[in-house]
């Protein structure tokens, strides 16, 4: 069972007990607004979700890495963040990654603080050699956690995404595990 922590979190794999957790983060209207089509409406659904992820966390080559985040303090579920393995290449991996949080922890530090985290456990401990991430462009704070995260813009699709009766613009970015330990040299 994969566990990591953070200053305030801990981010670990997902065990039987969480179906509850998962219905009260996929079912908030708030969290899945970017993402109507993982919404979840019921336990049955919800507990469906999370035996897809304890069959995917048993594989022997997992293709998904999703954590739950709790937070260290008091144990509240506070989102869900990982990645989706594209492509296992002889170099290393190619990967998606993905979070979203309960709305109560928005703007506080919380998904960069987590995302830094997987992003150090992939390029380290997983053999992930590029991760992409994207949103629809009026998702900021998504787009603004990315770019904390040393994250590279690499493309805006215009009028690519269909929401809310509309088409609306996606923004990609990247970052790759040589750029991503250049960054942490210039840090020292």
């Amino acid at each position: 069972m994969l566990r990591m922590e953070t200053k305030r979190m801990i981010l670990r794999d997902y065990t039987a007990e969480d179906s509850q957790a998962i219905l009260k983060l996929k079912s908030d209207p708030q969290t899945m607004f970017y993402l109507p089509g993982m919404r979840l409406s019921s336990l049955e659904q919800a507990q469906a979700d999370l035996q897809k992820c304890l069959r995917d966390q048993k594989a022997v080559e997992r293709q998904t890495v999703f954590f739950h985040i709790e937070s260290k303090a008091t144990a509240e579920v506070l989102g869900s963040i990982g990645y989706t393995i594209k492509k296992n290449t002889p170099l290393g991996k190619l990967a998606d990654v993905g979070y979203f949080l309960l709305p109560l922890f928005w703007n506080q530090g919380y998904a960069s603080e987590a995302l830094n985290r997987v992003i150090q456990f992939a390029f380290l401990e997983d053999n992930v050699i590029r991760l992409s991430a994207g949103c629809i462009k009026e998702n900021i704070g998504s787009e603004k956690v990315m770019q904390k995260c040393g994250m590279i813009k690499e493309a805006e699709h215009v009028h690519c995404v269909w929401h809310e009766g509309r088409l609306k613009n996606r923004v990609e970015y990247r970052l790759l595990k040589t750029e991503w330990l250049a960054q942490r040299q210039t840090d020292k």
